[in-house]
């Protein structure tokens, strides 16, 4: 995020490396602690059908608009 400065604050501050890194860190603590969510096939499934039915309403709609 920019501030009304002009810097980048946060993780946006830091370099793509170093953000990389910290969320490395998160991922694997959650995956020892074993509080990482885990997708079921059926979980996945339903995921996918709804993104690409998201997608294909938005394609739409921008076809629509240039006609």
């Amino acid at each position: 995020m920019i501030s009304k400065t002009g810097r980048p604050r946060g993780l946006a501050a830091l370099s793509p490396e170093r953000r990389r890194e910290i969320a490395s860190k998160g991922g694997r603590t959650s995956q020892s602690r074993g509080t990482a969510h885990q997708w079921t096939a059926e979980e996945a499934s339903a995921a996918g059908k709804k993104g690409s039915a998201r997608y294909a309403r938005r394609r739409a709609e921008l076809q629509s608009q240039l006609s």
